[in-house]
């Protein structure tokens, strides 16, 4: 009889788990980049006052916020395509840092609207590098998840973020507000230099330009995808607290964004989780969701209950929807991945413009009842496209996959 030596042990494999410390702190970023964009919002009687012009007028500093993103993130992108990422990441948050103390010191219309497009630009360059991001710092398993964790920071803001900042800006003024904005954009700035890690960027040889990202298969339904949602979500959302006003819950807004959201949060932790093999069901899954609450808000929005439950579906198809599209803007994009986040964040940032130009006429000319029809109207080729797109965009099995 021989004896059988042991086989030799193989080397351990390193951990694969999450960097959450530094997913964290890009989830901060995304926070600052969506407060930084809707904080006006609840500041507009105050900086209209302020600064001389109606509070119409101020509005605007949102949409010149949009504009900015929309214009810039394509152009930017390729031309930073070979800055190294935690380069690239931490002048996008100082160009915040500087906007937002900008706006707080100005007491120029002219200098705030400048201060509100540099904002926007940060933005671009910002929204076109933290998805991938997230996902080069986590294990191919996992990259669904690290970007749910990222992105993370919109619902935070939209639910928490805007409430707390209007009511510092109403307790010690609007500019204290931005100051503060200010303030965490330093602290973060330190944050990333000490815990998110560096990675390269591309040769210039290597840099795919955006026109050729649109040939890539796939490339183009979830640009569309993205347009026409975020279209509908927008005009939705702009005018909510006009919406409910004319429901008789205008005393409520507060309470009804703060439903959507915790379910916008609950949304993002299912994406999180099951976004690796379930991407299509998924966005079938949100895209119906948010079908099925407008329809609520439009036929059974005389019940006061019945608002609450169809805001917490809304919340539940939106919240993970940013999620959703990045990644499969990445992973149809392949090799041009970067060139189609930039054009996705163009696409994203043109329909949010859109949606207040667009609910702004709609108001006028048929009312805030018009607002959930809108939203079903919109969302009948979204689902069209994301089901039709079962090869490429949003396919039915994914590579690394076994299951639908």
């Amino acid at each position: 009889m021989t004896t059988q030596l042991p086989a030799p042990a193989r080397p351990e494999a390193p951990a694969q788990k999450l960097p959450l410390l530094a997913l964290l702190a890009l989830a901060t970023a995304v926070f600052i980049t969506c407060l930084t964009e809707t904080l006006p919002a609840g500041l507009l009687p105050a900086m209209s006052a302020d600064l001389g012009v109606s509070e119409s007028a101020t509005g605007q500093t949102v949409t010149i916020y949009a504009i900015g993103t929309a214009l810039t993130a394509i152009p930017l992108t390729a031309a930073t395509a070979a800055w190294r990422r935690k380069r690239l990441l931490l002048t996008a948050m100082a160009g915040f840092a500087v906007a937002n103390t900008v706006t707080a010191f100005s007491t120029s219309y002219s200098l705030t609207m400048a201060a509100r497009f540099v904002a926007g630009v940060a933005a671009g360059l910002a929204w076109a590098l933290l998805a991938g991001y997230a996902r080069r710092m986590a294990p191919e398993h996992l990259q669904g998840r690290a970007i749910a964790i990222s992105m993370a920071g919109i619902p935070v803001a939209l639910s928490l973020g805007v409430p707390a900042g209007t009511f510092l800006g109403k307790a010690a003024g609007w500019q204290v507000a931005f100051t503060a904005m200010t303030g965490l954009t330093v602290a973060l700035l330190g944050w990333i230099a000490a815990a998110v890690p560096d990675y390269p960027g591309q040769r210039q040889s290597e840099a795919p330009p955006m026109l050729r990202a649109l040939r890539v298969p796939g490339v183009t339904p979830v640009l569309f995808v993205t347009l026409v949602l975020v279209l509908a979500h927008t005009i939705l959302y702009t005018f909510i607290a006009t919406f409910l006003d004319e429901l008789g819950m205008g005393g409520s807004t507060d309470l009804v964004l703060l439903v959507f959201g915790a379910a916008s949060l609950l949304s993002i932790w299912i994406v999180g989780a099951q976004i690796h093999r379930r991407l299509r069901t998924l966005m079938i899954a949100s895209t119906l969701l948010i079908a099925v609450a407008a329809a609520a808000l439009a036929l059974l929005s005389d019940s006061h209950a019945l608002v609450y439950a169809a805001v917490a579906l809304w919340g539940l198809g939106w919240g993970g929807a940013p999620t959703l599209l990045q990644t499969a803007a990445g992973e149809a994009g392949g090799d041009s991945a970067d060139a189609a986040q930039a054009m996705l964040v163009t696409s994203w940032n043109g329909a949010m413009a859109a949606g207040g130009v667009v609910g702004g006429v709609l108001l006028d000319l048929l009312g805030a009842h018009a607002f959930p029809w809108s939203v079903l109207v919109l969302l009948a080729p979204v689902l069209a496209v994301v089901i039709a797109a079962r090869t490429h965009g949003f396919p039915a099995r994914r590579s690394g996959t076994t299951s639908a």
